[in-house]
């Protein structure tokens, strides 16, 4: 594990859209990226957007979600990619036939199909105050899941969660679906980014604690190439 410590958020955005673009540009052949919505990402897509815009030679770079919040009846995109496309996907123009969606129907074919394509290159991650990474929150999925529907009878908090991401609750589906931690570790590389001091205490456990099904994301140390990359706020409880 490589740890890299930035001074604030704008450095955390600008080193790992630096360390995105160096797996853009390690190969001319196809190169896999799955990448995270939400508000970790926004500082590293400010930077990234305009590096990718545009430019035909990274035109071998293609794109993954790693969770889905499905509508139900599947009435449009999912919560996820529609978020991606907002924040990284459109405004960098990345070509539609570039971008492989996870949904609640092709789920179980998302390891397959990832194989098939080459395998990931690298998945930028973020990381919950609850220790959660991609949809693998605590007491949902196992070390050894694959790409899973997650259910509100797995847990029954989640159906809060999940209706909050809908504008019209009667939208929300009773289930999400992601990649599982199995399917998460055979990613050649992982790039994890966390910021803001409230993340320093899952920082903390993360760095120094052991490895526990407790927080999910504690796994993650197990890759033999995870980088994360994190500010001085995030990491202020560090020893």
């Amino acid at each position: 594990m490589r740890v890299i410590i930035t001074k604030n958020y704008e450095e955390l955005g600008k080193v790992a859209s630096q360390h995105l673009l160096g797996t853009m540009f390690a190969s001319q052949e196809r190169v896999n990226l799955a990448i995270t919505a939400g508000r970790t990402p926004l500082e590293v897509y400010k930077y990234l957007v305009p590096e990718v815009k545009d430019k035909n030679y990274l035109n071998h770079v293609h794109y993954y979600n790693f969770d889905e919040i499905p509508y139900k009846d599947n009435k449009q995109e999912g919560i996820t990619i529609a978020d991606l496309r907002r924040l990284y996907l459109n405004p960098a123009n990345v070509l539609e036939e570039n971008i492989h969606v996870l949904d609640g129907e092709n789920y179980e074919n998302q390891d397959n199909r990832i194989q098939n394509d080459g395998g990931l290159d690298s998945i930028l991650l973020g990381v919950g105050a609850d220790g959660h990474y991609c949809g693998n929150l605590p007491n949902t999925t196992t070390v050894n899941d694959y790409t899973s529907k997650v259910t509100f009878e797995d847990n029954p908090d989640l159906e809060q969660v999940i209706i909050d991401h809908f504008i019209d609750p009667k939208d929300a589906p009773d289930f999400y679906v992601t990649m599982g931690p199995r399917s998460i570790m055979s990613a050649k590389q992982l790039v994890l980014i966390a910021n803001g001091r409230e993340k320093s205490g899952i920082m903390k456990s993360f760095i120094e604690g052991e490895i526990t099904p407790d927080l999910p994301v504690t796994y993650l140390k197990l890759h033999p190439n995870l980088v994360v990359i994190m500010d001085e706020e995030a990491a202020s409880e560090l020893n």
